[in-house]
This record gives structure tokens, sequence and C-alpha cells, in this order.
């Protein structure tokens, strides 16, 4: 998914004068919003203008899918989401996605907000009133409604005349409807055009289907088995019902209503019951999902997969491959049919309870499972299931008498929130349960230490302290042993927050001696990393060595990964502590590999401190000083410095101001801004020193590319073309404004252009080459 934007898996057709429009409007207004019916292509207009427009944006052009949420307050969230902006800081959402953006030339495509259209509107013209250079792309059925706002309708496909003037086939396939339905139709039956023989009949169903690109596409699946002149037949009988139904829908609303009827008829009765039960889904479904939620009353287990089989045929299911298994998806249409069917069968709330079950069972196993071999595995299929586990816990907490369900489960969740970067969103679940005095108190004790254990990566220290109190008083009341277990080492976590490293050594220690008893080795791992930690800042480096071996081991022992790179990176700091740089650079390079096929940011992060540090103490000054301008960009996107370790904070100003003293202010600061400059997955390779090779290569390549620009004119132009003004390629580079003028006047006489925009595109040009 490169720069936020899905692969188009399927031709575009038509719309060239919308297209046009949108690239227009978007080149001068601050926010445009595509609007139309349901099924007439508004998402896959955008999704290509994005694409289109990617080089018009340097600053980043990402995709928020807004149809699977329902809840107004998260919108900001699935934008951050989007955009790749952790949640650890308690900072309001909306200040940090303003922080984030700013000074970026960028593009939000905001997709299917009419279900959340006035928290929709209020985040846009926020963002667009601090952000004069972010532009913002919506889809919607009707506008948002702001002053920044400018609105394009889109109609559907142009159709063929009827009054025969199109006489050949060949003419009749240059209009856009009738090009959509041929090449769909020819996807699902090879050797499909249109001829002399069927012409009429194709042209007859895209008119009846008012060029909706939706009822088009469904209409020629049905080429599977039927001809042409079939299809058209059956679609005459489906219109004349419409008579009955209401008249004052739009014409193109009841046509799209009455193919999705007919749809629905063509299905066998086990297939109509099991589109209505995965209506209760979110993003998507597996095999199991829907052998465990919608069998039963209608459906053997058995016929599960034949009945999916036959829905993916009839292209109500879509099919998406998955690294070792297959995932189902409804489009939302499609759903949203599903879902009223549903309704009015009366089990609507029954199929939610069965998905809410469904999905609490998957995070109870996780949680069980996840100190094991099958850790990756359970981390993904979490991220994975992300809208099943909210749409989850959206319905516990709506529903009276399940809050405590509700509160179990967003406790189970904790290893999703913690590695995923959904530290605020876990919170919020966690302290919605918590206030609501949700569930019995053997749940609430956990829920609280999970809770305490997020506020402290957020740096709100009170009231983790606040929670982890509580949560040891009811454990200690109660007799629950691993639970106090866990309390214990929170409360020694937050001790090291504090600065009182005795009291966490104290409290560390017992924590790992009630895991050891109660047999958990997921919470004596948790344990004995902090303490590590806490032993090698006291300077007892070899009481830290050891107790780090033994993490090491019991993670091995039990196929653990994620304890065991955290694991590595304390033992890196000890290593580096020692003077052993060598094995310092070793473990934290083992950890970085582990953090970044998992994308924890945070861990990440923590292990490119201890390589900065590293570096510095070397002597070479230069690569400290670029780790440490690469962090400050990992560091803001968590919205926190070292969140959850913040006492090695005074190695990472030590190490600062170790470069500064031996490179001086000004290439310091220059130093730091090329790191800043990285792209994430660029700053990590240039940590593990992955790059050099290849990176030789690619810069000499690039050299030959950039003829005839020199170094230095090189480096203006990608700045230039990144969008960035004279005054901040001039603060970048460390020079004055006059002189990054004088450069880029050059780059314009050199290359024989005549605007900032050219430069820009020849460098796009180039840089894609490599």
């Amino acid at each position: 998914m490169p720069n936020g934007l899905p692969a188009e898996v399927t031709s575009f057709v038509g719309r060239r004068h919308e297209l046009a429009e949108v690239k227009r409007l978007l080149s001068g207004s601050h926010v445009v919003t595509l609007t139309g019916v349901g099924g007439v292509g508004k998402s896959r207009l955008a999704l290509r203008a994005a694409v289109d427009l990617r080089r018009a944006f340097p600053g980043g052009v990402w995709l928020v899918e807004l149809a699977e949420l329902s809840d107004p307050g998260l919108v900001e969230h699935a934008v951050a989401d989007a955009i790749g902006l952790a949640d650890y800081s308690r900072l309001p959402e909306l200040d940090r996605l303003i922080e984030r953006l700013a000074g970026r030339h960028a593009l939000i495509v905001l997709d299917n907000c009419e279900h959340l259209l006035t928290s929709c509107a209020v985040l846009v013209d926020a963002l667009v009133r601090s952000l004069p250079h972010l532009r913002v792309l919506v889809t919607s059925r009707q506008p948002l409604g702001i002053v920044s706002e400018q609105t394009v309708a889109v109609a559907p496909l142009p159709l063929p005349v009827a009054d025969g003037s199109l006489s050949t086939a060949e003419s009749l396939v240059e209009c856009d409807a009738v090009q959509l339905f041929a090449e769909r139709a020819a996807a699902v039956l090879p050797g499909f055009t249109v001829t002399e023989a069927n012409q009429e009949a194709v042209a007859a169903i895209c008119r009846r289907l008012d060029g909706l690109p939706l009822a088009i596409e469904l209409a020629a699946v049905r080429l599977r088995a039927l001809s042409a002149e079939q299809v058209l037949e059956r679609l005459d009988d489906r219109f004349r019902l419409l008579t009955a139904g209401s008249r004052a829908a739009p014409p193109r609303q009841r046509t799209l209503r009455a193919l999705i009827d007919w749809s629905y008829e063509l299905c066998t009765p086990g297939e109509r019951l099991l589109w209505q039960r995965a209506s209760v889904f979110s993003g998507g479904l597996d095999l199991e999902a829907a052998e465990d939620v919608c069998s039963g009353d209608g459906i053997r287990t058995g016929e599960i997969l034949d009945l999916v089989s036959g829905l993916v045929e009839k292209s109500v299911l879509v099919r998406e491959e998955q690294p070792g298994s297959v995932r189902y998806r409804l489009l939302d249409t499609i759903r949203q049919y599903g879902r009223e069917r549903l309704a009015a069968s009366g089990r609507m709330a029954d199929l939610q309870r069965r998905h809410r079950d469904h999905y609490c069972r998957l995070a109870a196993r996780a949680r069980a499972e996840i100190f094991s071999s099958s850790q990756v595995a359970w981390l993904a299929d979490l991220q994975r299931e992300h809208a099943n586990l909210r749409t989850a816990l959206e319905w516990s907490y709506g529903e009276p008498g399940e809050e405590g369900t509700g509160l179990a489960m967003a406790a189970d969740l904790f290893y999703h929130w913690v590695t995923r970067a959904h530290v605020r969103e876990g919170r919020v679940w966690l302290d919605q349960g918590l206030a609501a005095g949700a569930g019995p108190e053997e749940t609430r004790v956990v829920a609280l230490w999970a809770g305490a254990w997020l506020a402290m990566l957020q740096d709100d220290t009170e009231s983790a302290a606040g929670m982890v109190e509580e949560s040891r008083a009811i454990a200690q009341r109660l007799g629950l042993e691993r639970a106090l277990a866990y309390a214990t080492t929170c409360s020694g976590a937050i001790a090291m927050r504090r600065g009182d490293q005795s009291a966490a050594i104290k409290l560390l220690r017992e924590a790992a001696d009630a895991h050891r008893v109660v047999g958990d080795p997921a919470g004596l791992a948790l344990t004995l990393i902090r303490l590590c930690h806490a032993h090698s800042f006291m300077g007892d480096g070899a009481l830290a060595r050891s107790i780090g071996e033994e993490s090491l081991v019991l993670c091995e022992t039990h196929g653990d990964s994620w304890h065991r790179a955290y694991t590595l990176m304390a033992l890196g700091v000890e290593a580096w502590r020692e003077g052993d740089f060598a094995r310092a650079v070793a473990l934290e390079k083992d950890g970085l590999r582990f953090n970044r096929m998992i994308n924890d940011i945070r861990g990440a992060g923590l292990n490119v401190e201890v390589l900065a540090w590293v570096a510095a103490s070397e002597g070479r000054y230069e690569r400290a000083a670029r780790l440490l301008g690469a962090l400050e960009v990992v560091w803001r996107s968590l919205g926190a410095q070292l969140p959850g370790f913040e006492h090695l904070a005074r190695y990472h100003d030590q190490c600062r101001a170790r470069c500064v003293e031996a490179m001086g202010d000004s290439a310091f600061r220059a130093a730091t801004r090329r790191g800043f400059r990285l792209p994430y997955n660029d700053a990590i390779l240039y940590a593990l020193h992955e790059e050099d090779d290849q990176g030789k290569r690619r810069k000499q390549g690039a050299a030959e590319r950039l003829a005839p620009l020199t170094r230095r004119e090189a480096e203006i132009a990608e700045l230039v073309a990144r969008g960035l003004s004279n005054k901040d390629i001039a603060s970048a580079l460390v020079i004055s404004q006059r002189t990054a003028e004088g450069h880029i006047e050059h780059i314009l006489n050199k290359l024989g252009f005549n605007s900032r925009a050219q430069i820009a595109a020849w460098m796009s040009e180039r840089t894609r080459e490599d």
C-alpha cells in the first residue's frame, strides 16, 4: 500500500471530464467533495484522482476509509491511523494531526463520510484552517457544508442513445457504460465481446441500470450463467416491481435497490441467510469466523464453505488473498442491504451478540497464547481484525448488561493496543468500562493494571498510579495472585518513571517472584525487562546482564519474539554502558529487525536510540547526529520521547551534547536535518547499515540521472520537489535564503524550466527511475 493508497485491481473506465475537474479544483481549493448516489463510483474516482496526483503532493497522499466506522468520536483516530500517527500522546488528536501535517503539501482522501457527516465536517474545517498546504478529497452522498468546500456531482456513466445511431458494436463500446460492462463481463466470461448479435441487449442493460457502475458490474457477473438477453429480461421483471416502492426515492436508487434485490433472490435460501449474517462483520471475515458466527438456525456448519463459495461466485462476497489464508469482504452497499434484511428478520441482536462472542473468544485466546511461537501470527490476526474488534466493543458497551464483557475483552487485547500503537484507543475502551463500573471485580482488577500500563506509556503517571493502586488493593483483598503480580510489575515501572529506582527494584523483584509462583512466563518476562533496565541504570551491570539473560532464555524457551526484542534492547543498553560496542550493536540490530517486521514503532525507536549512543561513543558523530534526527520524527509521531522508558532520556541528552561538542552546533544541526528528512523505512535501513552498498549504487545512478545538476543543486531540487519554500530550504541546508534562491535560479536555467512545478515533476520522474 505505497504512500497510503491501495493498488487498483480492476481497470478504470471513463470519467475523463470528472477526473480533470477534480484535479483542477484541488489545485486551488482546500476541500473537494464528490457527491452522488451509492454505487455511482465516487470512491473509485477519488482513488484514481489521488493516484494521479501523488507527484503534486510530496508531503503524502493517504486514503481514510470510513465505511466501517460507526462511532463519530473515532473519526480523528481513523485519520491519525491512516497517516501513521501512533497514539502514545495525551495531546488532543486534532492537535497532533495538525502538528504532523504542518508545512506538508499533502492530500487526504476521506471516503464514505455520509454517516459521519458532522464529525467529518468539523475535523476537515479545523484541519484546512490550520494547514494551508493541505488538500482534502471527500466522498459522500451529501456535501460536508463547510465554507472551504467545492463539490463535484458524480453522475452515472454516459449511456448509449436509444435511437439506433450507434449502429455498430465497435462504436457502441466507445460508450463508457458499455465499455465497463464489456470489461467486467470478459473478466468473468473469458472471450466475451460486444457483437452485432448481443449489442442491443448490452446497450439496453446499461440503460436500464442508469449507467450506475456498481449495478453494471453486478449485472455483468450474471453472464456466468445467463446470456445478455436473459439478463435484460430478468432486469425488466425486477424493474416493474419497483412501482410499488417509494416514489420519493430517486430513480437511480430504486434501480440499484432493484438490482440488489434481484441478486439476493438469485441466491439460494442458505446463501441469503449467510449474506444477512455476514453483514454484522466489519472490515471482512475469514472462514472460521463465518462458521462460528453464521452457522445454526438454517445453516449447518459444514455448509458454510459451499455457501461462501456461492456468494463469491455471485460477487456478493469479495475474495481477498492474505498470507497463508483468504478473507472475504462485503462491499458497503451490499453489506447495508444485508443488514436491512437481517434487521427485518428480527435476528440482528442475536447475530451481533454472536459476532461479539466470537471476537471476545478470539481476544481471550490471543491473550492466553501470546507468549509462544504463534505470537507473531496472533498479533497479525488481531491487526487484521481491528475493525471487527472495535465493532464488538462498541456493541458490548452499547448493550445494557454487556459492559463487563466489553471490559474483559478490552483488557485481553492489551498486547494488541501496545504492539500496534493503538495505545490511545485501548485506553479509551478500558477507561469507558472502568468509569461505568462494569464487570465483576475479577475483571476490573485486570482492566485496571492494563489501563495503568497504557496511561504510563502516555506519560500520564498520576492516573496510572491511581489505577494500579486500586488494582493491587482489589487483588490483595480477593487473593488474585496472578493479577496482583501484574499490578506489582506496573507499580515498579511507575516507580522507575518517577526516578525512584530503589523502590522500582524492590517492587519488580517482588513481582518477578510472584510471576514465578503462579507460573506466568509472559508476566515474568515483562518484569525481568524492567528489572534489567533498573539494575543497569543503577550501575549494577553484572546483575542486569544476569537478569536479561534469564529473560532471553525464558523467551526463547517459549518461542516468544516481542518480549525477546525488548530484552535485547535492555541488554544492548548495558553492553553500551560497559563499552562493549560491538555486542551492543549486534543486540540492537537483532531487536530492530523484529520490531521493523511487526511495525512496532516504539520498539524500533528504542533500538535506534541505543545505536545512536554507540555511534557517538565510537566517535562517529555524523552518524549519531543523523540517527538523532531520524528519532525526532519517530518520537514526534508517537507524541512522546522514549515512551515507557523515560529514565533513558539522560543518555539521549548526553549523546546529543557529545555530538554538538565534537561537531559544532551548525554541523550537528545540518546532520540531524539530514536524518529528519529520511523516510521511516530509509531511517531504519540506515540504522541497520543495510543500505550502504545498495545506497552507494543508487546514489551513483542518481547522480548520472540528475546531470547536469551539481550535487548541491540536486539536493535543493529534491527539497523543491518536496514542496519546501526558499526559506525552508535555506534553514534545512544552513545557507542564506538568497543563496537558496540563486541555486534555484541556476537549476531553472540549466533545465530550461520556468517554474518550481517543472522542477518537482522532473525530480519525481528521476526518483521513480531509482
